[in-house]
C-alpha cells in the first residue's frame, strides 16, 4: 500500500489526527454519561429543555416539563418507528411503540443535565473539526481521491451518529440503540486512524527475519477476537443499564451478581486476548532484526493497554462497579483495537523480510 507523499498536507496530517484524538476524548466523555446515568439530563435534542444553555433550576422549567417532553419524544419515536417499518422491521417498530417505560421521563438533576451539556458540546466539536478535515482533504481529489472520499464518508457518518444520538434520547437510551451508537462511533474511528495512517510519513521500516503471513493472520485475529469482546462488553453494558435503572443507580455492588452469563463470558474471554497479545509480543520481539521505534513502542503500549484493560475490569468486577472505571474500561478496549489496526496498516507497507529469510515467508 503506498502512502500519500505528505509534505504538502501538513495541515490535513494536523487536522485528522487531533479530530481522531477528539473522537477518543467523546467517547471517555460518553462513558461518563453512561456510568453516571446522566445520558437523559436532557429530555430533548439538539438543545437541552429547550435552550441552548440549560437551566440551572428546575424552577426554571414549566410545572408540566415531564409531560412536555415524553410528549415530544413520543412524537419522534413514532417518526423512528416508521423508519423501521419501511426497512422491514415491523416487529421492533411495535415494540417501541409499545413500550410505556421509553416515554418515562426522568426528574431534572442539575449535575445529570449538565453532565450530557458537556457531552453534547464535545459532540458539536467533533463536528466541527470532522467538516475541517472534509475542507482540508480538498487538497488530495485529484493525487489521491481515497482521501477526499473517506474524509467526506467520515462527515456523513459523523452526521448520520447524530441523529443517531437524538433517537436514542427520544427513545429513553434504549440499550440496543446506545450499542448502535457506540459502533458508529468505532467506525467513524476506523477511518480517521486510516487517514491518519494513509497520509502519514513513512518514518519507520520493518525488517523481519520471520513469517510476514503469519505476522498478518495475529494481527488480524487480535482485531477480530478485541472486537467481539467489545461487542460482549456492550451486551454487559447493556445489562447493566437495566439493573442500575432497578436499583436507581445505587447499590453497585450487587450489580455484577445480577448480570449472570453475559458477565461470565466476557471475563473468561478475556484471557484469551490476553494470551493472543503475549504471544504476538513474544513473535514479534523474536523476529525483528531491525526495531523499528514507532512499531516497537506501540507494540509495547499494545500489550500495556491490555493488561490495564483486565485489570480495570477485575477492579469493577470485585469494588462494585466504581463509576469512574466505566468509561476507563471503554476507553481503554477502543485505545486497544485502534492501535492494533494502526500496526495492521502500517505492517502492509513498512515491512520486509530480509533478503536471506525469503524462503520462510
Amino acid at each position: 500500500m503506498k502512502q500519500v507523499n505528505n509534505h504538502n498536507y501538513s495541515f490535513f496530517q494536523k487536522i485528522s489526527f487531533i479530530t481522531l484524538i477528539a473522537v477518543y476524548f467523546l467517547i471517555l466523555v460518553g462513558g461518563i454519561v453512561r456510568s453516571t446515568g446522566s445520558g437523559m439530563g436532557c429530555p430533548d435534542w439538539p438543545k437541552c429543555f429547550g435552550q441552548i444553555v440549560p437551566p440551572a433550576d428546575v424552577s426554571e422549567l414549566p410545572e408540566n416539563y415531564r409531560e412536555i417532553y415524553a410528549a415530544k419524544r413520543a412524537k419522534k419515536n413514532e417518526k423512528f418507528s416508521g423508519y423501521l417499518e419501511i426497512l422491514g422491521f415491523n416487529e421492533l417498530a411495535d415494540k417501541i411503540r409499545n413500550d410505556k417505560s421509553i416515554l418515562v421521563e426522568a426528574e431534572f438533576n442539575k449535575y445529570k443535565t449538565w453532565t450530557e451539556y458537556i457531552n453534547r458540546l464535545v459532540g458539536a466539536i467533533i463536528g466541527i473539526l470532522i467538516f475541517a478535515t472534509l475542507v482540508a482533504s480538498f487538497t488530495y481529489r485529484k493525487k489521491s481521491p481515497r482521501v477526499f472520499y473517506l474524509s467526506l464518508a467520515s462527515f456523513v457518518l459523523v452526521v448520520f451518529q447524530g441523529w443517531i444520538g437524538s433517537i436514542v434520547v427520544s427513545t429513553n437510551l434504549l440499550p440496543w440503540m446506545v450499542t448502535v451508537h457506540m459502533i458508529l462511533a468505532m467506525v467513524i474511528m476506523f477511518l480517521l486512524i486510516y487517514l491518519v495512517y494513509f497520509t502519514g510519513t513513512n518514518k519507520n521500516r520493518l525488517i523481519w527475519s520471520g513469517s510476514l503471513k503469519t505476522l498478518n493472520i495475529l494481527f488480524v485475529l487480535g482485531i477480530v477476537l478485541t472486537f467481539i469482546q467489545i461487542v460482549l462488553g456492550t451486551q454487559v453494558r447493556e445489562a447493566i443499564d437495566v439493573i442500575a435503572a432497578g436499583f436507581d443507580f445505587g447499590m453497585r455492588e450487587k450489580w455484577i451478581e445480577n448480570i449472570g452469563a453475559p458477565f461470565l463470558i466476557h471475563r473468561s474471554y478475556s484471557w484469551l486476548i490476553l494470551a493472543l497479545h503475549v504471544f504476538l509480543v513474544y513473535y514479534l520481539f523474536k523476529n525483528i532484526t531491525e526495531r523499528s521505534g514507532g512499531f516497537h513502542t506501540l507494540t509495547q503500549v499494545l500489550l500495556a493497554a491490555v493488561v490495564v484493560e483486565i485489570l480495570s475490569g477485575t477492579l469493577m468486577a470485585y469494588f462494585g462497579i466504581p463509576a469512574i472505571l466505566q468509561p476507563v474500561h471503554l476507553l481503554v478496549a477502543l485505545i486497544i483495537i485502534g492501535i492494533q489496526y494502526y500496526l495492521f496498516l502500517q505492517l502492509g507497507s513498512n515491512a520486509r523480510v530480509k533478503p536471506e529469510m525469503v524462503t520462510k515467508s
